[in-house]
């Protein structure tokens, strides 16, 4: 019996001993980094005298789709949506056509990079299934590229179509009509294939189509086109500039949003004076006194009234031959007060002026009443000059650097619209040393025709600075900030100093806008010299010299 027993407390105390060994971990083994592999198809890609409705796609292990919305691209375009089904990890999946399909036609599902192993996400990349309803698959294609016409950079996701030129085609198609075929450039690429097509003349167009319907909506999204019809097949490389178009004029209803003021939204360009409209506000037959004003960055005009008893206004719009009337009910609300405020918050650079913003229009100005003085109290001279459309006042002066100034203004010297003038007002400005700004000589290079204007802007793509030339290929933009800047010229062919967009119906492109390949970085206390040969696509490195900061040289003085 005590044998018995000591054997049962040695077999337990070994097993306590095993179990209380040091584990060691399991590894599992090395990271899958092979994408799914289709196994079967059925029908077969490639099928010819396709007559089913539905479509299975067999994978080597379980799969899951990403982004199909975005990433699936269906040529030619189906008005019904198929539907792809499970949406849950599987190796198998359903897809089951909805919509009538053409005959003798190749269809072709492009999956991009939809199409994943479920446990690594690596994807079964650009993978295509095609079928044709007729005997053979159409086997031509054609490739290209697609760019901003403006911006540095093209959107993600650009739909590329062509559109067949045949008895019952209308230049009115791209906004009405579902293409041809269709290709997308996805999220990374700017280039474009479009493939399985059949020979014949298109229509070729590129199109940042937000709402995915295949069709142009110029209020919301870019276009871009070649001008003449193409013929498949061929070779040629096309090159495809993206645009907003600037839409024709047009007045929203009106709200009213003040005891004094209206506002209204509208479609087109204000940039000059031609193209605002003329606005007519009535009482009646009797016609009211207003001020129209830019609201700030949004596409509304603000229209200013002096206060009047009425329960309703009429307001008239006209520009060229476009004409609206809107009647509106007049409420009794508070109104809008006269506040000035500064743009420029302690230090002013060289190159802006001190600017000064209004809520209400301003009228009147008295200079008589504004004073500017330097750091020793002497006067310092300066003139004013009124934005009235933006409700601006700007003060230009002589700057020194490293110097303080105050600009006081004393009470009425300013008065607006409805005869509220400012209190005192007083701003303390301080300007920098040069040497903390840099200097960029750019040296234009086989300029093709003048004038063009060139311009730097910075990362957010916001114009810092801008110089017009008629015929000079030396620009200068001196006392520029220390950071990263992007250069480019425009081409101004209509000679009206802005950038002009394209327009698709009236077959015309926007004008040529071209690039410096790289970002140029001007430093403090340094010059840079950039020769920008804007026939070429890359551009020299810059010169540039370190005026030696330590030893406070100045930037050389330039004509």
């Amino acid at each position: 019996m005590l044998k018995n027993n000591l054997k049962y407390i040695s077999l337990l105390l070994l097993v306590i001993i095993v179990s209380c060994a040091k584990r060691g971990s399991i590894t599992g083994g090395l990271k899958d980094t092979i994408a799914p592999v289709l196994k079967g198809s059925f029908p077969e890609n490639f099928s010819t005298n396709f007559k089913g409705n539905e479509i299975k796609l067999v994978f080597d292990e379980n799969i899951k789709l990403k982004n199909l919305n975005k990433q699936l691209v269906i040529s030619p375009p189906m008005k019904y949506e198929p539907i792809i089904s499970p949406t849950s990890a599987t190796k198998t999946l359903s897809i089951k056509i909805k919509d009538t399909l053409q005959p003798n036609t190749t269809y072709s599902f492009n999956f991009g990079q939809s199409i994943a192993d479920n446990n690594e996400g690596n994807p079964f990349n650009q993978f295509k299934y095609v079928f044709s309803t007729g005997a053979y698959i159409d086997s031509l294609a054609i490739g290209g590229r697609v760019k901003d016409a403006y911006t540095i950079e093209a959107e993600p996701f650009v739909s590329v179509m062509l559109y067949e030129v045949n008895d019952s085609y209308k230049d009115s198609i791209i906004y009405t009509d579902n293409p041809r075929y269709i290709t997308n450039t996805l999220d990374s690429l700017k280039t474009f294939r479009l493939e399985n097509l059949k020979a014949g003349k298109y229509l070729l167009v590129a199109l940042k189509d937000k709402n995915n319907n295949n069709k142009f909506d110029p209020k919301n999204e870019k276009v871009g086109f070649i001008k003449h019809f193409i013929t498949v097949p061929n070779d040629t490389v096309y090159e495809l500039e993206l645009f907003k178009e600037t839409l024709p004029f047009k007045a929203l209803k009106p709200i009213q949003v003040s005891g004094n003021r209206l506002l209204m939204g509208y479609e087109g360009n204000m940039e000059s004076i031609s193209s605002r409209p003329k606005i007519t506000l009535k009482d009646k037959a009797n016609i009211i006194s207003t001020i129209v004003t830019q609201f700030p960055k949004k596409d509304s005009l603000q229209i200013w009234y002096k206060p009047i008893k009425t329960d309703s206004l009429t307001l008239v719009v006209t520009k060229d031959n476009y004409k609206k009337d809107f009647a509106l009910k007049i409420k009794e609300q508070k109104k809008d007060t006269l506040i000035i405020t500064s743009l420029q918050n302690g230090t002013l650079n060289f190159r802006d002026r001190f600017t000064l913003e209004a809520t209400t229009p301003l009228v009147h100005f008295d200079n008589s009443k504004i004073k500017l003085v330097n750091k020793d109290s002497v006067a310092i001279a300066f003139t004013t000059e009124y934005d009235d459309f933006n409700q601006k006042l700007y003060f230009d002066f002589k700057k020194e650097p490293s110097e303080n100034y105050n600009l006081t203004l004393l009470p009425g010297a300013l008065s607006d619209f409805f005869e509220m003038s400012n209190d005192s007002l007083s701003f303390k400005l301080n300007t920098k040393s040069t040497a903390d700004y840099g200097n960029l000589r750019v040296q234009l290079q086989n300029v093709k025709s003048f004038p063009v204007i060139v311009e730097l802007t910075n990362s957010k793509g916001n114009i810092i600075a801008s110089q017009y030339s008629e015929n000079t290929t030396t620009v200068d933009f001196n006392l520029l900030e220390p950071a990263l800047f992007t250069l480019r010229i425009i081409y101004d062919e209509n000679k009206n100093k802005v950038y002009d967009s394209g327009n698709f119906l009236e077959k015309k492109y926007s004008e040529e806008v071209v690039y410096f390949s790289k970002d140029i970085d001007i430093r403090a206390n340094w010059d840079v010299d950039q020769a920008f040969d804007v026939s070429l696509p890359y551009s020299p490195e810059p010169k540039t010299k370190d005026k030696g900061k330590s030893q406070g040289e100045k930037p050389k003085s330039r004509p």
